[in-house]
């Protein structure tokens, strides 16, 4: 993998939807859809997020971000700032908490195109989340992928 180091860093917003309060906050998080996830759970979910285009507004991307991945848009509501963590791979991660709440089974995830198996040329499309849930705080940071955990702490401190 070639690196330019004169290309920014990639940025990433998303909105982290939470519901209930204190030790009963709870979160709603997505696995991670396509072959290398599929067998993974633990470490493996993540925050409704997307690419943010260099001028757009973050709050904007997380907005339509989530709307893409879940296939509904955001509860209107106040958003709230978790701050930015910049993930082991460079990209920076800007994250809102929004109280609300929703059923994982009316999600309708978009999908993304990827060459699988790698190499043979055939593509398929595959969802970018594969299902969706609502996940105690605790439990929350073990599913999430790691460089997404420091948002639950912070979360956590808002709503304590």
């Amino acid at each position: 993998m070639r690196h330019n180091h004169a290309v920014a860093a990639k940025h990433s917003a998303g909105i982290l939807l939470f519901r209930g309060e204190g030790e009963r906050t709870e979160v709603l998080l997505g696995h991670m859809g396509g072959p290398f996830w599929a067998r993974k759970d633990d470490g493996a979910w993540s925050i409704p997020k997307g690419e943010c285009d260099q001028d757009e507004d973050p709050l904007t991307a997380a907005r339509r971000e989530f709307e893409e991945e879940l296939g509904i848009a955001p509860p209107s509501g106040e958003p709230r700032a978790l701050g930015e963590v910049r993930q082991s791979g460079g990209k920076l991660v800007t994250v809102w908490a929004l109280e609300g709440d929703l059923d994982p089974g009316d999600i309708v995830p978009g999908t993304f195109r990827l060459e699988w198996p790698r190499g043979s040329g055939r593509y398929t499309d595959f969802p970018e989340i594969d299902r969706a849930g609502w996940f105690g705080l605790t439990s929350a940071k073990e599913k999430l992928v790691k460089g997404q955990r420091p948002f639950i702490d912070r979360l956590a401190d808002l709503v304590a």
